[in-house]
């Protein structure tokens, strides 16, 4: 056995307990280097960036997950408009270009004189029944009765007051029906109904009260048979609304109901 000493400085090569610096390695593709780093030109992990997908949506087809097509992908967005709310193409204003524009028909002229017919007779029932204590019968008969004589013979006074009963009950009658609905009975019957001219809707209170004033107040104190008829005959030749006076003046029209 040897006991020669290998010299100071370099260990031998043969030396199995050499350490020998370690050389970087290239890490191979698709495997990260140790230290976490993502290796050049390829894009960090984590979620995609927003936007469409590379090449466009798929062809054939709205994307994945929008089934209606639409931006937002309600299914509303590709819907027609609803159509306008009954009455809102009626013109724009009382005289405009067409007022009639979308509003239902009007009323046949012989519906309405039956309607109006009726409406009286409703009325007119009740007021018999109520005139007797009040001895109208008897002043009937006589020649020359009208609100005026009546005032001038009064017996107590049970003349006028009736006929202010009866003026009160037509006019109350008709302007609370045709505020409440745009219909009398007699509309009602004959399924017509009183709307505004500008936008087709039920006549407020102060037009229905001016509507059945201008209606039955000359009829009920002087002109018993020429308003009626003088309304009539405006309703006939009226063009192109068939407006009476009291349609006239409270601006509304007799159309078909819906």
């Amino acid at each position: 056995m040897s006991n020669d000493q290998p010299p100071p400085g370099q260990p031998p090569e043969e030396d199995p307990f050499l350490k020998r610096p370690q050389e970087p390695t290239q890490p191979s593709a698709g495997q990260p280097p140790p230290d976490g780093t993502p290796p050049s030109g390829t894009p960090p992990p984590g979620p995609p960036p927003p936007g469409p997908p590379p090449g466009g949506p798929p062809p054939g087809g709205p994307p994945p997950g929008n089934p209606y097509g639409s931006p937002s992908g309600s299914p509303y967005d590709n819907m027609p408009p609803p159509p306008p709310p009954y009455g809102s193409g009626y013109g724009g204003g009382y005289g405009g270009t067409d007022p009639l524009s979308g509003m239902p028909p009007l009323a046949e002229s012989g519906k309405r004189i039956v309607a109006r017919i009726i409406d009286w007779v409703i009325v007119a029932v009740p007021l018999a029944i109520i005139g007797i204590p009040f001895d109208i019968y008897s002043r009937a008969t006589e020649k020359g009765n009208d609100f005026g004589d009546t005032v001038n013979s009064l017996n107590g006074g049970s003349q006028l007051v009736f006929q202010l009963i009866t003026i009160v009950a037509y006019v109350a009658y008709d302007t609370v029906m045709v505020a409440k609905g745009g219909q009398t009975l007699g509309k009602k019957l004959f399924k017509l109904r009183v709307a505004m001219l500008n936008d087709g809707s039920t006549p407020p209170m102060s037009q229905s009260l001016l509507r059945a004033v201008v209606l039955w107040l000359p009829a009920l104190i002087c002109c018993a048979c020429l308003w009626p008829l003088l309304l009539l005959i405006l309703i006939l030749v009226d063009k192109p609304y068939k407006q009476g006076l009291h349609d006239k003046a409270a601006k509304t029209v007799v159309v078909t109901a819906q």
